[in-house]
């Protein structure tokens, strides 16, 4: 006869990890909103005293998720601005790899951005997003020396990637134009446009 135990709070292998694991996958089933930690720990079969000993609470594990978001966002955008040498095509495969790892990644997308975490309690966060700040910053300020110009036309790359993100989520796109392959070609098309205009409002937009 087979006795079943009860979670002892001990796991067999990475407990971090089985409760990072856990928590992505109600955040993709229900959003960054709709779990407690109790619920991570049934997932990652182990008591709910456990993850204590890595987690204070329920936002510390999102903002460790919302980390390794940040990460493998730099690690794809990096290796997007190496694909191409025109500033304005670093811009457009930047807008292009933001909108697939959304589509790719949407529980990391959702945990980053919608879980609504305090970057005060949380300062690695607002140190994770400056990180990629600083490695889009010299792109966009060969074509916007100035740097509030520069900054403006990061935001305005980024805004629009971001949106069209957003709307391949939801499904506000009709027909063919909402599929990854279409929105990544119209947040391409869309940093090529603002690249042409940085923000000097008599640029020629040929130039």
């Amino acid at each position: 006869m087979t006795v079943k135990r009860r979670p002892s709070g001990r796991h067999h292998g990475n407990l971090r990890e089985a409760l990072e694991e856990a928590a992505l996958t109600l955040v993709a089933e229900r959003g960054p909103h709709g779990f407690t930690l109790a619920e991570a720990c049934r997932r990652a079969g182990v008591s709910v005293s456990a993850p204590y000993k890595h987690f204070a609470d329920r936002d510390a594990l999102l903002a460790s998720l919302a980390l390794r978001g940040y990460e493998e966002q730099r690690r794809r955008y990096r290796a997007a601005l190496d694909g191409a040498d025109d500033p304005a095509e670093q811009l457009a495969a930047f807008a292009t790899a933001y909108v697939r790892f959304a589509a790719q990644e949407r529980a990391l997308f959702d945990i980053t951005f919608l879980a609504g975490l305090d970057t005060a309690h949380h300062p690695g966060l607002a140190a994770a997003g400056s990180a990629l700040h600083d490695d889009l910053l010299p792109v966009v300020s060969r074509l916007a020396p100035d740097p509030e110009a520069a900054f403006g036309l990061l935001l305005r790359v980024a805004a629009a990637a971001h949106g069209l993100a957003l709307f391949l989520q939801q499904g506000m796109l009709p027909g063919h134009w909402n599929t990854p392959a279409a929105v990544e070609a119209q947040a391409a098309d869309a940093a090529r446009s603002l690249a042409r205009t940085p923000g000097d409002p008599h640029a020629c937009p040929d130039r």
